[in-house]
């Protein structure tokens, strides 16, 4: 006789493919035993991953002096995702027997039951003052050094307390945002985002349903208002899904082309379209074979590391990895050089990476300018946009350690351009 499998067993088997195997968080939540659970208990166990990726340097810490040598990595997952249910107020008795249960139906980690078990008493007695000192998180060793390098040791140790915070939820409105903030119980941001005070089920939230507003982190809302008034614009937004900006450009009142290469993110994007009862016209197709005419403005948000995004999504540093990066820059720049041959004379370019490394931002822009005489940076302006934020080259980097005192912001990096013509760059 079958059984339903318990939220945190589901939840040990996805963490330790992600850290074990570099599985990313969407592809371990889409397996069939996910779906055995309840919408409910797989909030759940979504949650105890995630929490656990974000805590993960913080339990190590206290972990580690009550351990002879580490276990094999499953137990030391087991042991790693109930300590830092306990230390965010789960029930003692229920974390530790839970916990002892599950070491014990694996073969492997049945003889380890004791450890479990004394390791994690030792546990319910740390106190609250010692888990709040306990260290952050750490970046991977490819990453640390080179954001150390482009920004301080001490900006990446910031970085690092802002992605121990989880994040808050962060809103675009289709109009009135003083009215849905009130509604929702949401405070206005600087830029024009809504930022929930208190998170749930996000298809339960008024507005949901009508279509009023989209998730979406207020620094990847940023780039399209750096285009100002598009009320008519033809306007091309390439790598567009899942359709955040796309819908913005079309609740402004631009005539959108949305493209994108993946036909399954293209569908969600128009089921966000329709939710939200905006118009586009959407393309599948690769931006680099893509011969669509000229228009007024192109959005660019290319594909990129996304290190940028690890607040949101703590599985990152366990997938992602240096390899490919100079693949990445390469595609980054063929793209820019193509928008060429979509722009109308004088046209506008937003360039854009959810990336905290220069090679995909600061860097990108400075070689275009050096190749070509084709474009120029426009001094970019925005609601809210903060003069500390612009670089040197004229674009707009944001951090993670931005906004601390309301909750942090994605890592962004954005440009604004103006086309003048030319030949591209070889």
């Amino acid at each position: 006789m079958s059984h339903t499998p318990s939220p945190r067993l589901v939840a040990l088997d996805g963490l330790s493919q992600i850290i074990g195997e570099g599985r990313m968080l969407s592809d371990v939540t889409s397996d069939t035993i996910w779906q055995a659970l309840s919408p409910a208990e797989r909030a759940t166990a979504q949650r105890l991953i995630t929490e656990t990726l974000r805590y993960l340097g913080r339990a190590d810490h206290i972990l580690t002096p009550n351990l002879q040598r580490q276990p094999p990595l499953r137990v030391m997952n087991l042991l790693r995702m109930a300590t830092i249910e306990l230390m965010t107020g789960g029930a003692a008795h229920g974390v530790v027997n839970e916990a002892v249960k599950i070491a014990g139906r694996n073969k492997k980690t049945a003889p380890m039951k004791g450890l479990v078990n004394a390791v994690l008493r030792k546990m319910t007695q740390i106190g609250d003052e010692d888990w709040a000192k306990a260290p952050d998180t750490k970046l991977p060793g490819w990453l640390r050094p080179r954001l150390a390098k482009a920004w301080s040791k001490a900006a990446v140790a910031r970085f690092e307390r802002a992605h121990a915070v989880p994040p808050p939820l962060d809103l675009s409105v289709k109009s009135d945002a003083a009215g849905w903030a009130a509604k929702l119980n949401a405070d206005v941001l600087p830029t024009g985002s809504l930022r929930l005070a208190a998170r749930g089920q996000v298809s339960s939230l008024p507005g949901y349903d009508t279509g009023d507003w989209w998730v979406q982190d207020a620094a990847a809302a940023l780039p399209v208002k750096l285009l100002g008034d598009v009320t008519g614009k033809r306007i091309l937004d390439i790598c567009a899904a899942p359709g955040g900006k796309t819908m913005q450009l079309a609740a402004a009142g631009a005539d959108v082309t949305a493209l994108d290469i993946s036909e399954s993110r293209m569908a969600r994007l128009s089921e966000n379209l329709e939710r939200t009862q905006l118009k586009a016209n959407t393309v599948v197709a690769d931006a680099l074979d893509y011969s669509g005419g000229r228009f007024d403005a192109v959005l660019l948000d290319a594909p990129c590391t996304a290190t940028g995004t690890i607040r949101r999504h703590p599985d990152l540093p366990y997938v992602k990895n240096q390899t490919g990066l100079d693949s990445l820059v390469s595609l980054q720049r063929e793209m820019l050089v193509r928008t060429k041959d979509h722009l109308e004379p004088n046209g506008l370019l937003v360039y854009c990476t959810c990336s905290l490394l220069r090679e995909e931002g600061e860097d990108q822009i400075k070689w275009l300018l050096s190749a070509s005489d084709d474009f120029e940076v426009l001094p970019p302006s925005a609601p809210g946009l903060d003069p500390d934020w612009i670089s040197a080259e004229g674009g707009v980097r944001l951090r993670p350690d931005y906004w601390p005192e309301t909750g942090g912001m994605d890592g962004f990096y954005m440009a604004l351009l103006r086309f003048k013509g030319g030949t591209p760059p070889s």
